[in-house]
């Protein structure tokens, strides 16, 4: 079972690890409880793993919205603070580190202070708690040969993981991960995937550069995908043209429709009061809507033109680049799952003038540095004009570049040659950006299999506190050592944090092998590998056990050691491309310490840590950029912004961003005074006015893990 429920040693109350999202927390009650199992048809929803206990109150440990509904499942109220009278009820708790649900008889009323939610029940008696994690696995995996019409068969199966035609859909719970896709001789589908009749067809040329485009429409339309001449959405009576500008109408296709969505379903089992539904222009029957089968309804919201719709929609989250090649389509049910705008470049423009990025030694197939770059490391850093050194060089003599793969590591996935060249994508207007086909990304995660599939391993583990190892390995940079006193800040995560200072090879090997959630490298790496006391570690040439699962690599030109560590075990982490300076290295080191901290994910984190700091731009990230080592606090991860207007007058923007289990669709509102509404992530939120006191109280309430910028 991926979920333990266990009695508290220091408190009245049950602690909860989910061993499959490396989550946990505490349910507190106020009494002592004896945990008893119980059947799952307890709730109206389904659950992983459920007790009972004996209690007159249960309180969660963070500010969440209570939602309960009668015992047949009709939903009665949602909020923070009401009573109910007698009667049988099941009740949601969100948001939480596992789906939560309570069942009882009994009046009861709901409360919130500053930092907790309370359900207090008039008559204490026996309590069903159901838990469900929040991960997702796909059902099966479909073999299928790799040429274009075979695999648009392929490609119209990925909706069946949609648990809801409905505009529910697009919630992130009711969608599921997309089936895996392997090539094979034959086409193969496992039992349990079964197509979803959604009554809409894509058709597209079958080629690779029109089909990949098309992955994340088919899943969320669960649409048939066949082969034609004209790209164009078909559905009952309608046509809906994808040209010209096809990969921009797509795009455009899967925003408006997914925006409209999350309005509609405010008429469904979620009738909640939505900012975003409140604001809209358009002028719609949306109850009409709701109830329309989801080919009608699609060619409905087709028919209001895109310009009408943009002003409203959120700036999206992600766009990768899929290059159309055979050797990709594994990579497609993760694209698609994550609902990513997805371009499939034939033409990619190689860096020939890096324009000051300076991308040190990974220029061209030669892996050898620029003759008047090339100095030895003295064991103090490079020094550059001013006094100020950098985490790392170039050696006198270039080391033969050879990328080698460990036991845990696929021989056939997603392996980047040291001969790689970097390229420079097309810019997109996405939050984030992942790249996935050869070469070496400027400003993009570089997206590899192995690391998506270590996203699905559902392994358990031996500890369910959080691990952070921080290893500084060059006495001048220890000042960013204090990153420790920043990891570990929250009050429902706990932490083992471990600082290590200049570490020998051996020590360094088996600091790797470490079952260690976050691995936060200070020092030095140049084309003989990472530095330790006596020599250097060559992660491209050792064969080695990695058990770290995310890092950040903060020294010069790491990139291919940190790609090295995802071939051999990790899921994902952050890297540069260049040299460094140990100032602004030191700066971002911190910011992506916190940041990493509050539940951010790898790709997000380095975005923000981006318009922090300008030097940003030489760090890129590898593996799978969605990896995170905790969820945040309040669900989603935000961003704060804060201008001060008056004396005792603030402006604020909180920019919250999908992450993790609360991905795209996820409701969610700020708990300042005055603010009531709800939004659907992605989002910012404006509030012109805020009070100096009313600031200050949520502030020092600590309701957010977020990065704080104040102007």
């Amino acid at each position: 079972m991926s979920i333990d429920i266990d009695p508290l040693r220091e408190a009245d109350g049950i602690t909860v690890t989910d061993h499959i999202e490396n989550t946990q927390f505490e349910v507190y009650t106020d009494r002592p409880v004896d945990p008893r199992p119980r059947p799952e048809s307890d709730h109206y929803f389904p659950v992983d793993a459920g007790v009972a206990v004996e209690t007159g109150s249960i309180e969660i440990p963070r500010v969440a919205v209570v939602e309960t509904r009668a015992g047949d499942g009709t939903l009665l109220t949602h909020g923070d603070c009401y009573t109910m009278p007698d009667g049988t009820y099941h009740v949601g708790i969100n948001p939480a580190p596992t789906k939560l649900y309570l069942s009882f008889e009994s009046g009861f009323s709901v409360s919130t202070t500053d930092r907790t939610t309370r359900i207090d029940l008039d008559t204490p008696g026996s309590v069903a708690l159901g838990f469900r994690s929040l991960h997702q696995t796909p059902a099966g995996t479909i073999t299928t040969p790799t040429d274009p019409e075979s695999l648009m068969d392929a490609v119209s199966l990925l909706g069946s993981a949609l648990q809801t035609t409905s505009p529910e859909r697009s919630f992130p719970t009711l969608r599921g991960h997309p089936p895996l896709i392997e090539p094979g001789e034959e086409f193969r589908v496992p039992d349990r995937v079964e197509p979803v009749e959604g009554g809409i067809r894509i058709v597209v040329p079958p080629e690779y550069r029109y089909l990949y485009p098309v992955v994340s429409l088919a899943y969320y339309f669960a649409a048939e995908v066949v082969p034609g001449d004209a790209p164009r959405i078909e559905g009952n009576g309608w046509t809906y043209p994808l040209e010209p500008g096809f990969e921009a109408r797509t795009a455009a296709v899967l925003r408006q429709s997914f925006h409209m969505d999350c309005l509609v379903r405010t008429e469904g089992f979620y009738p909640v009061d939505l900012h975003e539904r409140e604001t809209t222009d358009l002028d719609l029957d949306w109850g009409r809507l709701y109830d329309l089968p989801l080919a009608e309804r699609l060619g409905e919201y087709l028919d209001v033109p895109f310009e009408a719709v943009e002003p409203e929609l959120p700036q999206w989250t992600l766009t990768t680049d899929v290059r159309p090649d055979p050797e990709n389509v594994e990579m497609l049910p993760f694209v698609a799952g994550e609902l990513s705008v997805v371009r499939s470049p034939e033409t990619v423009t190689p860096v020939d003038d890096d324009e000051g990025v300076g991308v040190g030694f990974f220029g061209g197939a030669d892996r050898s540095a620029p003759q008047a770059t090339r100095r030895e490391i003295p064991a103090d850093g490079v020094e550059l004009d001013g006094g100020e050194f950098v985490r790392g060089g170039a050696s006198a003599g270039a080391a033969s570049a050879r990328t080698t793969r460990g036991a845990g590591a696929s021989a056939d996935r997603g392996a980047v040659s040291a001969q790689s060249e970097f390229v420079r994508p097309e810019p997109v207007d996405t939050v984030e950006h992942a790249w996935v086909g050869d070469g070496v990304p400027l400003d993009a995660n570089k997206a590899t299999l192995d690391a998506y599939h270590r996203r699905l391993e559902a392994g358990q583990v031996e500890q369910s506190r959080i691990s952070v190892l921080v290893v500084c390995n060059d006495e001048q940079m220890r000042e960013e050592g204090d990153v420790a006193d920043l990891y570990g800040l929250r009050d429902m995560v706990q932490f083992d944090i471990e600082v290590r200072h200049d570490l020998s090879r051996e020590e360094m090997r088996d600091a790797l092998a470490s079952d260690v959630d976050f691995l936060h490298y200070i020092g030095h790496v140049d084309d003989r590998g990472m530095q330790c006391a006596e020599s250097y570690l060559d992660l491209t040439d050792e064969e080695l056990e990695i058990g770290v699962s995310a890092f950040l690599l903060n020294a010069c030109q790491s990139y291919q050691q940190g790609e090295a560590l995802v071939h051999r075990g990790s899921r994902g982490g952050i890297v540069t491309l260049s040299d460094v300076a140990n100032s602004p290295a030191t700066t971002l080191g911190r910011i992506i310490a916190r940041l990493m901290n509050s539940g951010f994910n790898l790709r997000t984190a380095l975005h923000v840590a981006k318009r922090e700091l300008i030097t940003g731009q030489q760090y890129t990230v590898v593996g799978d950029g969605g990896t995170t080592i905790c969820q945040s606090r309040s669900g989603s991860v935000v961003v704060l912004d804060i201008s001060n207007r008056s004396s005792d007058s603030w402006e604020l923007t909180a920019e919250m961003f999908p992450n993790g289990p609360y991905g795209k669709g996820s409701l969610t509102k700020i708990n300042m005074s005055g603010e009531t509404g709800n939004h659907y992530i992605p989002t910012k939120i404006f509030i012109k006015s805020v009070q100096k006191i009313n600031l200050r109280v949520s502030l020092n309430l600590r309701q957010y893990q977020f990065l704080l910028t104040m102007n």
